[in-house]
């Protein structure tokens, strides 16, 4: 069974090397990559991995939103030139992982059979302290299992969709986002053989602003429409006003916010990553004194951004239901057109027959 790897980056080298490192030790034999005009010192160590072999390396520096063009390449790649069974489209800040212990990744996907074709699996977001930089892999040590109304209270919509793995074939096509592929699921993965991905979207400030203006400058270059509520387009609108960073702060949970959250089952720990793979940059810690205004300007901010959001999915609703009223207003007027027009056909067809000579 051969495992490979698909990976699309753009200025991760806070993290990517771990990430590269955690799924080779996980037993993944192909890991390719294309860096997409990283600036932040992420080319050159991809160079390095590429130059003993341990990954394959393609660059594309045009910033148009073609994940998913690119990513289709390379999964096709994976089937037609690394003969891959399974194939893996990830991110840079994904661990991906078995959900039952003593597994490495490679074992548990040799018993999955490949009749299945794809399923989806199921992506955690990691959270913990908010740090100005640092890639976080020992702080951010907490499953973030929040509902959607408290989502919703700290400016998010919702939590990373799932993935989606597929077998190796030349004539895949890979959804932007990884999260669907063209081959339908045909069965359950077995038992204990289920996998997982640990998710560190938010490793520090510093990481989140730059991956904010690169996703949002790349929409605006690309042909692409994102949706108005589209999460990295609202974040873009955030930075550009200025007020993305104590939304930034208020969305990681504080001391007492996290030992609360742990009572509930809010915040679960699972330090599987921080126990195995060391993080490349170290913390730095916000400044203590700030962080609580700055806090409760985003809790502000989020509130406010809340109930504009509800104003506008109230009037959506209002105008739909307008708009249905309108439709059913017309439909009786055909209807009511409709009926008129038999009852003077069937008068003139009445007064015909009394005409003089009609017989």
């Amino acid at each position: 069974m051969r495992l490979a790897m698909t990976l699309m980056v753009r200025d991760e080298a806070d993290i990517v090397g771990a990430m590269i490192d955690h799924h080779l030790a996980q037993g993944v034999d192909t890991i390719i990559v294309t860096d997409n005009g990283s600036v932040d010192g992420t080319a050159e160590l991809l160079e390095s991995y590429a130059s003993d072999g341990r990954i394959v390396l393609h660059h594309d520096p045009e910033h148009r939103k073609q994940q998913a063009q690119t990513v289709t390449r390379m999964a096709r790649e994976a089937a037609t030139e690394h003969g891959a069974d399974w194939v893996i489209n990830a991110d840079a800040d994904e661990f991906w992982l078995p959900r039952a212990d003593g597994l490495t990744l490679a074992e548990a996907f040799a018993g999955i059979p490949k009749e299945i074709q794809a399923f989806d699996v199921p992506v955690h977001d990691m959270i913990g302290p908010a740090a100005l930089d640092g890639t976080g892999l020992q702080r951010l040590v907490y499953r973030d299992l929040r509902d959607t109304a408290a989502l919703h209270r700290v400016g998010l919509k919702a939590h990373a969709t799932h993935d989606a793995v597929h077998i190796g074939d030349p004539s895949i096509e890979v959804v932007q986002g990884n999260h669907f592929v063209s081959l339908e699921n045909r069965g359950p993965v077995p038992a204990g053989h289920e996998v997982e991905v640990l998710h560190f979207p938010w490793r520090s400030w510093e990481q989140y602003s730059r991956k904010v203006r690169n996703a949002g400058s790349a929409y605006e270059n690309s042909e692409l429409t994102p949706s108005p509520n589209h999460h990295g387009m609202r974040d873009y609108r955030r930075l550009q006003a200025g007020v993305l960073y104590p939304l930034y702060l208020c969305r990681h949970p504080d001391a007492e916010e996290l030992d609360a959250g742990v009572a509930s089952g809010a915040y679960v720990p699972d330090t599987r990553i921080a126990e195995r793979v060391p993080s490349p940059v170290a913390d730095r810690p916000v400044d203590g004194v700030t962080e609580p205004v700055d806090r409760a300007i985003g809790l502000a901010l989020a509130d406010l951004d809340r109930r504009v959001a509800e104003a506008q999915d109230g009037r959506a609703r209002a105008e739909a239901e307008l708009h249905a009223a309108h439709e059913e207003i017309r439909a009786l007027h055909d209807q009511l057109g409709r009926l008129r027009s038999r009852r003077v056909v069937r008068l003139a067809d009445r007064a015909a027959r009394l005409l003089p000579g009609r017989r």
